[in-house]
């Protein structure tokens, strides 16, 4: 049998499957092994950035590290589009008997509608200080009950308060009901894992409208420029922490359940949304802290509570941290904390609080009560639009024109290109364990033999090998064939067969965070690996900080393997990548000299699919940052055509079998250059 035609004969022998006796993985001998090599990563960032500070020492040291946080954050944020016309417009007015809301749109991007409630009280005497009230992750957005208590009881102490949707939330959403995603979280992490494949960031986004929000606020006549403040919780307390660090219009913040420390998060497991997790931050040596501190010594209160996922133990740290460079600066009394005794959410306590100390920085009488005067209005009484949602451009279609503008011809070597975006450097020869106990006879023929391979240091990925009796050491014959898997090596044996034919060695490779070695963490939903909240999402999120692309280390991991099969014996290796594995798997073999033939089975087209796709289903880890501004899979395939690359029954965005007309129809959209067969048959 030849290597070409072993391919296909994977999906032939479905009868050999049935008659086999299930194989199933051992789930969880690895299972600690991510969440233990990002601590580790993350640890090691964290001293870097503690022995920095240690450093400082002087008001020139303080100024000298607020500069060059701001450097760092600018880095990991920027660039900034161009400020065009905001276009405001009232669309109509609410009122209670001391307040005045006005419905506001305006356009922070040239027709992407921000909407918001303006709230103001009716008696005004010259200018009052304005507050920008910031919505965590509520469906309903601004109009939720309990962000309409934040903003009309700063507007009754006299405060003009804007109050704007956040993307995905409320007037704003990106998805349709029969899109099947929902506002707030799930809608964040679609279109963020999106805007990474085109180098864009979400919180940047997010930040932009925030930005221009302030900017309308100064429109306003009854606002006073000299005394601005910004306040939210959860989603809002992010933005609200990055809007101080960036807009120096500011003069005083009261961000609310968000910071602590980025170690505390992953301890604790925490996959923080897509916004939360800014491309390189960590890598660039910085922390929740310093967004504090890049705003240094405007003051700032830290809004915590007692029993909040985002640790107070870290809101501690990030505290202290900041503390020092305000009391280096002169300003010690400048940053202050409050933390209440309850769970996650801007509670009464918070509010009273935050009024406290906006009355402080912004003189108006420093009592405080609960007001009583509240009144809560009906979501849909608050709403800008006559149908409850903005309309106009979305993150997607502008997206899409961002790409289309971008889209540079492949120039220079796919090899260094890919080496690049994926921080992949030279590959070491790795040692292998034998794991004795993990031998499992397949009846009636094979025998399922399973060996550790150490990557690098705290990675040990199981790399399996099918033969007719127990091996105790891994050998290989000069025809190798290594099949990457979708999520777990047995089942999709099943689905796919396979026959040995005595000539060629079949192994199987499950790289990091996948079958043995899939993370026990954060599965909210058992064997979903994708999902928003997910382990695939969570350290692949940790990999985006990090700037070392959680695909690139799944590649490093295939060629590590390669490199010990070439070791041990083989001299023609056949990859063979299935789903998410297929990627890989096609990005190691344009890597590797030693990788002769390639085949994938359910690979996408393109990620440029992906981008023009609305709805993706395709994991976080697939989507490495900015890699096309460089490279598409096209550019891979075509260069893979001298290795006799093979897509067969390829996936669409959503990660399902591609129907033929649609099939062709891509295929002849994205340029794909080599044989593409739209089903798992048995061509010649």
């Amino acid at each position: 049998m030849t290597l070409r035609r072993f391919a296909f004969m994977l999906a032939a022998c479905l009868a050999f499957a049935g008659k086999a006796n299930d194989m199933v993985d051992t789930v969880g001998r690895r299972s600690n092994m991510i969440q233990d090599y990002y601590l580790t990563q993350f640890r090691l960032k964290a001293a870097e950035r503690r022995a920095r500070l240690d450093n400082v020492r002087t008001k020139a040291d303080a100024e000298a590290y607020r500069q060059d946080v701001r450097k760092r954050l600018a880095e990991s944020f920027g660039p900034f589009p161009e400020k065009t016309p905001l276009n405001p417009r009232i669309t109509g007015q609410l009122s209670t008997e001391k307040l005045l809301i006005d419905k506001v749109i305006f356009e922070s991007r040239p027709g992407f509608q921000v909407t918001g409630l303006f709230y103001r009280p009716k008696q005004i005497s010259g200018k009052i200080p304005g507050i920008l009230a910031l919505c965590g992750h509520s469906s309903s957005g601004k109009n939720a009950p309990w962000y309409q208590d934040v903003a009309q009881s700063l507007a009754l102490r006299g405060y003009g308060v804007l109050m704007i949707d956040p993307v995905g939330q409320g007037e704003r959403r990106q998805f349709t009901d029969a899109e099947g995603v929902r506002p707030g979280v799930f809608d964040h992490n679609m279109r963020g894992k999106q805007l990474a494949l085109i180098g864009e960031a979400l919180c940047t986004w997010r930040l932009w409208d925030a930005i221009r929000g302030l900017d309308y606020l100064l429109t306003r006549p009854e606002i006073d420029a000299g005394r601005l403040g910004v306040t939210g919780t959860s989603g809002g307390g992010t933005l609200s922490t990055y809007l101080n660090a960036f807009d120096s219009r500011l003069t005083m913040a009261a961000p609310s359940c968000y910071i602590t420390t980025q170690l505390r998060n992953l301890e604790n497991e925490l996959p923080a949304d897509a916004e939360q997790n800014p491309p390189r931050l960590a890598a660039l040596g910085c922390d929740m802290a310093d967004f504090l501190i890049a705003a240094a010594p405007r003051p700032a209160l830290i809004l915590a509570q007692d029993n909040d996922f985002f640790d107070p133990r870290g809101t501690q740290q990030a505290l202290e941290d900041a503390r020092k460079i305000y009391t280096l600066l002169g300003k010690p009394e400048q940053i202050q904390i409050f933390t209440g005794k309850g769970d996650h959410g801007y509670s009464a306590a918070h509010r009273e609080a935050a009024g406290k100390f906006f009355n402080r920085y912004s003189g108006l009488s420093s009592n405080w009560a609960e007001s009583p005067d509240i009144q809560r209005f009906k979501v849909e009484e608050l709403n800008c639009t006559p149908n409850g949602q903005v309309g106009g451009r979305d993150i997607h279609a502008i997206m899409q024109e961002l790409e289309a503008s971008r889209r540079p011809e492949k120039a220079g070597d796919s090899a260094a290109i890919l080496r690049q975006i994926l921080q992949i450097g030279e590959v070491p020869l790795p040692d292998y364990r034998v794991w004795r106990t993990q031998v499992q006879r397949v009846e009636p023929l094979l025998c399922l033999n399973r060996f550790g391979i150490e990557t690098e240091p705290g990675i040990v990925v199981p790399l399996k090998q099918l033969t007719p009796s127990q091996r105790f050491q891994l050998r290989s014959k000069p025809r190798a064939i290594l099949f990457i898997p979708h999520l777990s090596t047995s089942p999709e044996l099943k689905e796919l067969g396979f026959q040995p034919d005595g000539k060629t060695d079949f192994f199987c490779l499950e790289v990091r965070g996948i079958g043995e070695s899939r993370p026990a963490e954060c599965n909210i939903r058992e064997n979903d690996f994708f999902c928003s909240y997910g382990s695939d999402f969570l350290y692949a999120s940790c990999a985006h900080l990090l700037n070392r692309p959680y695909l690139g280390r799944k590649v490093y991991d295939i060629l590590a393997a390669v490199r010990l099969l070439k070791k041990q014996g083989a001299e023609e290796i056949h990859l063979i990548g299935n789903g998410q594995g297929s990627i890989a798997a096609a990005l190691a073999a344009v890597l590797s000299p030693d990788v002769k033939q390639v085949t994938l089975y359910h690979a996408p087209l393109s990620w440029r699919q992906m981008v023009n796709s609305r709805v993706v289903r395709w994991p976080f880890s697939a989507m490495p940052h900015g890699i096309l501004r460089k490279i598409d899979l096209p550019d891979v395939y075509r260069d893979l055509r001298s290795k006799n690359i093979r897509l067969i029954a390829p996936w669409d965005a959503a990660m399902r079998p591609c129907p033929p007309r649609q099939l062709s129809a891509a295929v002849r959209q994205y340029r794909i250059p080599c044989p593409v067969l739209p089903t798992a048959g048995t061509p010649e």
